[in-house]
């Protein structure tokens, strides 16, 4: 590939220690009141919100810079309706046959089964797939490096930009997936899907489990 121009960093900002301690914890009580919901409302979201979120999410480091993602955004109800159909199927072998004991007890403080309507209740699912490879500008193929990675990263700050935006999300993973290139029509030779995003307005009567995260003493080694 060609070796890229380099031009100077003017959009980073420093700012003095205070404000540098003011931001970094407004943003972890922001981050915080973030919760995980399975009871969504139908209510509509604006599409131009969404697409703000998705190009903070895009903004997310890839490995030399490949940006190996492709997102699906999906508010066809027929669309949905299929997805769920298909996710339902491979949830109900899933939990009566192939998850160990050892992760259904997990899962069982919870509440979750292999009913997910809000496959269909919530305004969008984006579909989120990693790329193995993409094209140049000049049609050449490229294999990307560390895609599962970098789509990772580029999930994360879109979780989070939703959030900010005052939407609720939940991350979807049944297992296999393969069913959303089908549906969604993305090339599976080149394309698998990461996680299936729930988003839209918690449901005026949502709720979610009292659990808690732990603790930065656990989480955290300083060397």
């Amino acid at each position: 590939m060609d070796k890229k121009p380099f031009v100077p960093l003017v959009d980073y900002r420093e700012y003095p220690e205070a404000e540098m301690m003011q931001r970094a914890r407004e943003f972890h009580a922001e981050l915080k009141r973030r919760r995980t919901v399975r009871d969504f409302s139908s209510r509509p979201v604006p599409r131009a919100v969404i697409e703000s979120c998705l190009n903070a999410g895009t903004t997310a480091p890839s490995g030399a810079n490949l940006q190996p993602w492709h997102f699906v955004v999906v508010s066809d109800a027929e669309t949905k309706r299929r997805i769920r159909q298909a996710a339902e199927e491979e949830e109900r072998h899933f939990y009566r046959h192939r998850a160990p004991q050892e992760w259904l007890d997990a899962l069982a403080p919870l509440g979750t089964d292999e009913r997910k309507p809000f496959l269909e209740q919530a305004p969008y699912l984006i579909a989120i797939f990693a790329q193995k490879y993409g094209h140049l500008p000049d049609g050449r193929k490229v294999k990307h490096y560390f895609p599962t990675e970098s789509v990772g990263l580029a999930t994360g700050m879109l979780i989070a930009a939703l959030h900010i935006a005052g939407l609720a999300t939940l991350t979807h993973t049944p297992s296999p997936m393969k069913f959303l290139n089908e549906i969604l029509g993305r090339p599976a030779s080149t394309e698998r899907p990461f996680l299936l995003l729930v988003v839209g307005y918690p449901d005026r009567n949502a709720t979610v489990p009292d659990i808690a995260r732990k603790p930065l003493d656990e989480v955290v080694t300083y060397m």
